[in-house]
């Protein structure tokens, strides 16, 4: 029987690790580290685009693709990044958050689909498609404990649809939940929706829903219209003011205002007047506080990842050693 060695990146392969020696998986999670993907209200991969009065307060990123539009009629108060290293960066930083989020187990409650009416203390909770009817409710309660912490697992879609909404009682943080979905995910007109959304592929946000928290899109693209999303609260963000309203570029024949293509040469690669930074304050690679243990704690589980990475890699050496001499002979 053949057997194929399984390659994993240094960071996510740490990350694992780090999961697979924690007691935080016992004890529920604490707060994703974003890294400097934490100050973005929007972060598209492929496209950014916006219908209507959309605010963000926070900063909008795009990386790598090109296709910014919508800004104006759409109002920026934060930092524009638009396919720079700062974008770039977030987009790393975002993967790494979104492997430990898919990661984190065992799950507090598993198989869940629709949300309608529960009522959840801090916790993993995992499931195939994730959503909220029409005019659904679900409730996250801290249970007075203000740094209970929230990550939903949909191993498919999430999808929230009009009017629906989730609500945050007893201390509960806004900044402490977190939805990782393995496609997209699409947030109803009207719905009011809380936490960060980390999409493997495209959001959408429909025509007047709020998001108190951010919109993170690792391959694909964000869509918003008429929105308001707010990730302010929970990292400053690098840059406020607006985007210029006199921007005019001509990319398909046309003149359009607000669209900023690859051949736009008011193509804008630095925050408005007066921004600047790197995103979220600290910066650095995205890695999550697993457990609240010391630090000496937390340099032995790190230690023990080493380790357990450092073993596999000399399995697979000695593994293609025996193939190649088994070739010679």
């Amino acid at each position: 029987m053949r057997t194929r060695a399984f390659a994993l990146s240094i960071p996510a392969a740490i990350a694992i690790a780090l999961i697979a020696t924690s007691p935080a998986s016992a004890a529920g999670p604490t707060a994703i580290d974003l890294g400097t993907a934490g100050s973005f209200a929007v972060l598209g991969a492929s496209g950014v685009t916006n219908t209507g009065g959309s605010v963000l307060n926070g900063d909008l990123g795009l990386s790598p693709g090109s296709l910014l539009k919508g800004f104006p009629p759409g109002t920026l108060n934060g930092g524009l990044h638009y396919t720079d290293a700062v974008a770039a960066g977030a987009q790393s930083d975002l993967t790494t958050a979104y492997v430990i989020a898919a990661n984190l187990g065992p799950a507090t409650s598993a198989g869940l689909s629709d949300l309608d009416g529960q009522t959840l203390i801090g916790g993993i909770y995992s499931g195939g498609a994730l959503s909220l009817p029409v005019g659904g409710e679900v409730t996250l309660d801290a249970e007075g404990d203000s740094t209970s912490a929230w990550v939903f697992q949909a191993a498919s879609s999430l999808i929230a649809q009009s009017g629906s909404s989730v609500t945050l009682i007893n201390g509960a943080n806004p900044c402490n939940v977190f939805w990782q979905v393995t496609s997209s995910a699409t947030i109803g007109t009207n719905a009011d929706f809380v936490g960060t959304v980390m999409a493997l592929t495209s959001i959408q946000a429909q025509t007047g829903a709020t998001i108190e928290g951010r919109l993170l899109a690792r391959n694909g693209a964000v869509t918003l219209d008429d929105n308001v999303i707010t990730s302010s609260g929970c990292t400053p963000v690098t840059a406020t003011g607006t985007l210029p309203t006199d921007v005019s570029v001509d990319t398909t024949g046309a003149s359009t205002t607000g669209i900023y293509g690859p051949d736009a040469e008011a193509r804008v690669a630095a925050p408005p007047a007066g921004g600047g930074g790197s995103g979220a304050a600290g910066g650095g690679t995205a890695i999550a506080a697993l457990a609240e243990t010391g630090v000496s704690d937390q340099l032995g589980f790190i230690g023990l990842g080493v380790l357990l990475i450092g073993a596999a890699l000399v399995f697979t050496s000695r593994t293609e050693r025996r193939k190649a001499h088994r070739r010679r002979a």
